[in-house]
């Protein structure tokens, strides 16, 4: 038996649709149509046909998309 011992393992957790309306205060409704309109942020894992989502990954967009009725057509 070798007496290296292994790194410990980390876990990744990734964040759903679900997960992400929660952390934000949003429908999931809201969500999925971010989504399907290009909104979101690219997913950084996926699974299948399930996305997610890596937490500090939503907390910076949430940071830097725009407000409410922002008009996102004017330069700055």
């Amino acid at each position: 038996m070798s007496s290296a011992k292994r790194p410990p393992r980390t876990t990744v957790v990734y964040l759903s649709r679900g997960d992400v309306a929660r952390r934000l205060g949003l429908s999931e409704d809201t969500i999925k149509s971010y989504d399907r309109r290009g909104y979101m942020p690219p997913a950084d894992a996926k699974i299948g046909r399930v996305y997610g989502w890596l937490p500090e990954s939503i907390d910076e967009w949430q940071r830097n998309r725009p407000g409410r009725g922002a008009r996102t057509d004017l330069g700055r």
